[in-house]
């Protein structure tokens, strides 16, 4: 079985998705939801679905082996960032080389970067008159939403929708395809663009 974990910061509405995607995977499974925030509505999640939970601090990702230890110690395999706000450290990103993929709602190069997530990246959409938006699902390398795009959908942008009406289509173009790409990406990794690759 090939294990995979998943990075989240927020409400878990992703991390619920691919949980419930992978549950009878003969393949996959996520095996620990990581999570950086208490609080966090993806911490209710991962209890209600009955998977690990592990929770971590700034100092426990940053300066310390801790995550890297869970990771390990979990035999996890890929690593799948589900709204997961934090920039992956250099010591994870070496362990786990072209193996870690992320979601963006948007169509990346536009719209990303450091603090671009979540509503903003909808209100920047409609503000700057985009006839259209979409998701982009891409490696993580070290430099915020610069990785190696796997794949992109896009929809067109609504006359006189709000951000929160973009977001909800958004969020359904994500359920779907997040979990499907991550499947095609484990199993026939031949076909994808490396790490390495620019995008």
């Amino acid at each position: 079985m090939i294990h995979l974990a998943v990075f989240a910061s927020g409400t878990g509405s992703n991390a619920r998705a691919l949980i419930r995607y992978f549950r009878h995977h003969p393949q996959i499974a996520v095996r620990a939801v990581f999570c950086n925030r208490p609080q966090a509505g993806v911490v209710q999640v991962a209890a209600e679905e009955g998977v690990p939970l592990v929770l971590f601090s700034r100092y426990e990702l940053y300066d310390s082996d801790h995550v890297l230890n869970e990771l390990r110690r979990l035999h996890m395999d890929y690593i799948a960032l589900a709204g997961f706000l934090w920039k992956i450290p250099e010591r994870i990103l070496q362990a786990y080389p072209g193996r870690i993929v992320n979601l963006h709602p948007a169509l990346l190069p536009k719209y990303g970067g450091k603090g671009m997530y979540g509503m903003k990246v909808h209100q920047e959409v409609l503000q700057a008159g985009e006839r259209e938006s979409g998701i982009t699902i891409h490696l993580v390398n070290e430099r915020y939403d610069a990785g190696p795009i796997l794949f992109q959908q896009s929809i067109p942008v609504q006359d006189g929708e709000s951000a929160e009406q973009l977001a909800q289509r958004i969020h359904e173009l994500e359920h779907f395809w997040y979990p499907r790409i991550i499947e095609q990406w484990i199993l026939d990794p031949a076909r994808w663009p490396k790490a390495g690759a620019q995008p």
